[in-house]
């Protein structure tokens, strides 16, 4: 297939990576041009311009930081989509920036896909994501080859433009909050007295172990946190989602609302391009 990813940040580099990996040809558009042309080769062309990305594009993803971002470009990208081609929108944006998105992408809906993916940069790069897809039939089986290149899952849920972006967000406060829990235990064996490797050597193995909070764990306790495979300030990001989705269907928002707290905490420390392992420091005196 040919394929055009807009946005280039460690996930949608990771899936263009993916995609050209798997024979697919990719062209990469991005607003700041030369993390595009960094990618370049290897069956990757960079663009400087979204018509000449999708220029003969069979599918086209947009991996962008939110809905705001989304909706910048999408008269760009509905003037410039071939007739046939599907348009697979892969931004965590919460149900409700998806029913925007789709509201202004007129006639192209019915090749609109709510395709955001569940994994960070490792699974990215070795295309071994989950896709959670929502949207027209037709649509979910043509772009099912270059969703096969960047996923080893694809969970299809139905017609519904939003219900993935919703077990998105779902998805992400499990991980929020395996996250902050693993910071606060590190941060209270330190404040103890206790290494905080014994946090991880006791949970280890037994049925409350995480690979999440050990692979987290560690990095907390080195503070090794610079080089990010999911930015702490896009966890802001998208707590404020889950907060405003929680709070619009009417369920109780206070968890979240104390996890989002939490990560702000830490970024207005500094932290907010660091990993989200750094949420750590918002446990600090």
């Amino acid at each position: 297939m040919k394929a055009a990813v807009l946005g280039t940040g460690i996930m949608g580099a990771a899936m263009a990576r993916s995609l050209a990996r798997e024979g697919h040809q990719v062209t990469v558009w991005n607003r700041t041009p030369e993390r595009a042309t960094a990618l370049e080769g290897d069956g990757i062309t960079a663009c400087g311009a979204i018509g000449d990305a999708l220029l003969f594009a069979d599918v086209a993803f947009t991996m962008l930081f939110d809905a705001a971002s989304v909706l910048d470009v999408t008269g760009e990208v509905t003037g410039a989509l071939g007739s046939d081609a599907v348009w697979a929108q892969s931004t965590t944006v919460g149900p409700e920036g998806m029913r925007r998105i789709a509201e202004a992408a007129g006639e192209v809906r019915d090749r609109l896909l709510d395709a955001p993916v569940l994994g960070t940069k490792q699974p990215a790069e070795a295309g071994k994501l989950t896709l959670l897809v929502s949207g027209a039939a037709p649509a979910r089986a043509k772009a099912q080859p270059a969703f096969d290149a960047i996923g080893a899952r694809t969970l299809d849920l139905g017609d519904d433009l939003g219900s993935a972006s919703g077990l998105k967000l779902v998805a992400n406060s499990w991980v929020a909050s395996i996250n902050a829990a693993t910071a606060q235990a590190i941060g209270l064996a330190e404040a103890l007295g206790l290494e905080p490797g014994l946090f991880l050597d006791a949970l280890r193995g037994g049925a409350a172990d995480s690979a999440y909070a050990q692979g987290k764990g560690v990095i907390m306790a080195d503070r090794s946190w610079d080089d990010p495979a999911f930015a702490l300030d896009s966890v802001v990001k998208d707590l404020g989602l889950m907060v405003e989705a929680a709070r619009d269907s009417g369920f109780a928002d206070d968890l979240l609302a104390t996890l989002l707290a939490l990560y702000e905490r830490a970024s207005e420390r500094g932290h907010g391009a660091a990993d989200m392992a750094a949420v750590r420091v918002a446990f600090d005196r």
